[in-house]
């Protein structure tokens, strides 16, 4: 009688890509002299919206500008950043710029992040009212190869750009750093407008009692 051959065929296991998909953070710079609900919101709210892993923000050590601005203590500004986050876990805090102090250039800034976190895409969150400067950041047209830019649209200005802008609308607060200072000076509050912490570390470290 014939018999049937069984030929056993080796099992083959099917080919999985295990590469992880790439974090997405974002990162909103700043003074923060001080920190204020507006930086908060806006963080959250970009972060919800454009779906990030989180949100970073990060204090500049000597920010740019043309005309220096005067300002506190680094020290002082990483303290209120950190107790402003502390109990959202959608908002950390980087503290890259601080660490390299000189001028905090974006680009230095993103080069090192990029090199440091390969597994990274990061986008820089900044306010309508400074998408029309952005031709005159240091070394843009090689940042925006390095970096998605999110706009945070702001009634009155435009939202034309020569970059690749991502934009977000947030509720308006008009709020600033300078207005807290200038309130802090003249003895009013500032309950409402900082996290209570803040106001409480501003209070007890006697901060912007004298004009910058």
């Amino acid at each position: 009688m014939y018999q049937q051959s069984v030929v056993t065929i080796p099992k083959v296991e099917a080919m999985v890509d295990v590469t992880e998909p790439r974090k997405q953070v974002g990162l909103l710079g700043g003074n923060f002299n001080p920190i204020h609900l507006a930086h908060l919101m806006i963080g959250e709210q970009v972060g919800q919206k454009l779906g990030f892993d989180h949100v970073e923000l990060l204090p500049s050590y000597l920010p740019p500008h043309v005309d220096e601005k005067k300002t506190i203590d680094s020290q002082h500004r990483l303290n209120m950043v950190e107790l402003a986050v502390e109990d959202n876990p959608h908002l950390t805090v980087n503290t890259v710029e601080l660490a390299r102090k000189g001028k905090s250039y974006t680009y230095d800034t993103i080069k090192q992040l990029t090199s440091e976190h390969p597994d990274t895409e990061y986008y820089f969150i900044i306010g309508g009212d400074q998408v029309e400067y952005l031709p005159n950041w240091y070394k843009i047209d090689d940042l925006v190869q390095m970096v998605q830019f999110v706009g945070v649209k702001r009634p009155g200005y435009d939202v034309e750009s020569p970059y690749p802008i991502i934009w977000v609308d947030v509720p308006q607060i008009q709020l600033s750093s300078s207005y807290i200072r200038q309130q802090v000076r003249q003895g009013c509050s500032i309950r409402y407008l900082v996290p209570e912490k803040v106001r409480e570390y501003i209070e007890e470290e006697g901060l912007y009692l004298d004009e910058l």
